[in-house]
């Protein structure tokens, strides 16, 4: 059944305080929306459940890519071609850059923005496990109290559910400048393009002869919401490149997540491919250290 639109509200205040001015007086009643890539599916399904709707679309409180001494800001309204294009984004967080190619259409990329994204909360979203790898912040902002950070691996706390309060807004992502020696992303999806990931992972990691000292580790679609692989992550850490080490990585990725069935696939396939990848990685970072294999 289509949506009716006389059943709809759509308020455009045109800037950021005047959208926090009115989550602030009826929180919980308006629905930000920016590209609208997913809310306007889901209107046109007849099962958008939102009758009020904010306009956020275009505020320039919520663009630009700005580099600092430490991070690299990006404003929540960012879109997908606007990440792909960015200079600043393919030299220094090129995983994002290559997630951002991978999101839906051209059309899609050109509307889509990074904060919308976040916030819907997909659990096969393209973004996430590039920014869980780089360890990234969401910086929400509120009329009464202003902004807070929170680290992007706390931010979903379920199934399409995040810390994010009723009168608050994401308005930036914020990555640390650090050098990694190592990246990778891949998504394994039904097709080469416009496919939702049946795994995906982001993964970076600092080497120093042939030792990992240290690696993040970001999946998609092998649990409720995007997931840090920490207990994985502790796996490698300080430890040699080799075989053994692939073997141990993969036991405990195997312990730590907990991928469901659904109709893209099954959770047994979800799991031996998350290992295949990991492994993938692991793998390709003993060739780049001098030529390692599995006689190591």
């Amino acid at each position: 059944m289509r949506a009716d639109a006389t059943e709809y509200e759509l308020v455009s205040p045109g800037t950021l305080d005047g959208v926090l001015a009115l989550l602030a007086e009826a929180p919980g009643m308006w629905t930000p929306m920016a590209g609208g890539t997913e809310l306007m599916v889901q209107f046109g399904a007849g099962r958008l459940r939102a009758r009020r709707l904010v306009n956020i679309f275009g505020l320039a409180e919520l663009g630009g890519i700005s580099v600092g001494a430490e991070t690299i800001r990006i404003g929540a309204g960012v879109t997908y071609t606007e990440l792909r294009q960015s200079p600043v984004i393919q030299a220094e967080l090129p995983l994002l850059a290559r997630a951002a190619s991978w999101t839906g259409s051209i059309a899609n990329q050109n509307r889509g923005t990074l904060g919308g994204n976040l916030v819907n909360g997909s659990p096969a979203a393209d973004s996430p496990p590039a920014l869980l790898a780089y360890e990234a912040e969401v910086v929400l902002v509120s009329r009464a109290g202003g902004e807070r950070r929170v680290p992007y691996a706390a931010f979903h706390t379920g199934y399409k559910r995040t810390v994010l309060a009723a009168e608050e807004l994401v308005l930036a992502v914020e990555v640390p400048r650090r050098q990694w020696t190592h990246g990778y992303l891949r998504k394994v999806g039904a097709r080469q393009a416009q496919a939702i990931s049946k795994v995906a992972l982001g993964a970076v990691a600092r080497c120093v002869e042939g030792r990992v000292e240290e690696a993040r580790l970001g999946l998609a679609s092998v649990a409720e919401a995007p997931f840090r692989c920490v207990a994985t992550e502790t796996a490698l850490a300080g430890k040699r490149l080799g075989p053994e080490l692939v073997e141990e990585a993969r036991a405990a990725l195997e312990g730590e997540i907990a991928p469901l069935d659904d109709i893209r696939s099954t959770a047994r396939y979800r799991r031996q491919v998350a290992g295949n990848l990991l492994e993938e990685f692991l793998r390709q970072i003993m060739a780049a250290e001098g030529g390692m294999n599995d006689g190591a």
